[in-house]
């Protein structure tokens, strides 16, 4: 088995899947900035490439790929964001030996910028939750879970501004009910808020006093649900402010991005990554004057 201190210095192959036209998203007319958003979600304490006998994933992912083709990007482009949709931990013997640690020390090594909270997060409680994120060097982000009185408190934000060169970039973190999916005892004191009122309370924000050009959600809902009373469907169809979804949970992998009409008529755009870190979703944004999306899918 690879040792720790060797993750970060492999390196692999990373392959461009496919590119699709670019979507309108609303922007301020300013200079125009060109920022290139990479997204993971669900890597599920894959830290290594999985197995060359794997069905699906034979020898893709694992963190050294990524992070080199994180660097290959960032050398290649002036404004790059690196945002994760949740469930970075459990799945491999790595959580059940270091508890998650490894992982958040690597996502730091790699520059994330921000990261969302998976249920996943909570399966060793909230006091270990709050020690892993006491060690990241990247906020937590999340607007609907209020943790007040709870070890978590103070040390989640509801969201983030990136500036690049002339652009504002609001983030703004959904989570998921934990109800059903994770020990009652592991978020005891959290308390639940609705996500749609939440994200477009804060988005709305973001943009009318925060003057942000575009708002992302970084979502951890899943993409749609027949149980689940919110999805990211939902959340794109019952909200005004927010212009990009980048979503977790569900494990869906994508070739291209789905837009949606939201509450007042305009497209929302999105993007989930699929799972165990094989492939990262690069989203190209051209905010300024008639701001525009593209994405595509990178296998790893």
């Amino acid at each position: 088995m690879t040792s720790r201190r060797d993750f970060i210095k492999q390196v692999g192959v990373a392959s461009l899947m496919l590119a699709v036209p670019s979507v309108v998203l609303s922007g301020k007319k300013k200079k125009i900035t060109r920022v290139v958003i990479l997204h993971t979600s669900d890597v599920h304490s894959h830290i290594e490439p999985l197995a060359a006998t794997d069905p699906r994933y034979a020898n893709r992912g694992g963190f050294a790929r990524r992070a080199e083709l994180i660097g290959r990007t960032r050398l290649e482009n002036e404004h790059v964001l690196l945002l994760d949709s949740g469930d970075v931990v459990q799945g491999t013997p790595y959580f059940n030996l270091y508890g998650g640690t490894p992982e958040m020390e690597l996502m730091a090594r790699m520059g994330y910028d921000a990261a969302t909270l998976g249920n996943h997060e909570f399966d060793k409680g909230m006091d270990h939750l709050a020690g892993l994120i006491k060690q990241t060097s990247f906020p937590f982000i999340n607007c609907n879970y209020d943790v007040s009185g709870t070890p978590l408190e103070g040390l989640l934000v509801p969201y983030k501004i990136f500036e690049k060169g002339n652009a504002r970039i609001g983030v703004v973190g959904l989570g998921i009910d934990l109800s059903g999916l994770v020990s009652p005892t592991c978020h005891a004191g959290l308390k639940y808020l609705n996500p749609i009122e939440k994200g477009e309370e804060t988005a709305r924000y973001l943009k009318k006093e925060k003057d942000c050009d575009i708002v992302i959600a970084l979502s951890h809902l899943g993409l749609e649900s027949d149980k689940a009373k919110e999805d990211d469907l939902k959340v794109a169809t019952g909200t005004r402010s927010i212009d990009l979804i980048l979503g977790g949970h569900t494990h869906t992998f994508m070739k291209e991005p789905l837009f949606v009409k939201n509450a007042a008529g305009k497209e929302v755009m999105i993007v989930h990554s699929g799972e165990f870190g094989v492939q990262i979703s690069r989203i190209e944004l051209v905010i300024g004057g008639e701001s525009k999306a593209s994405m595509s899918g990178i296998k790893v």
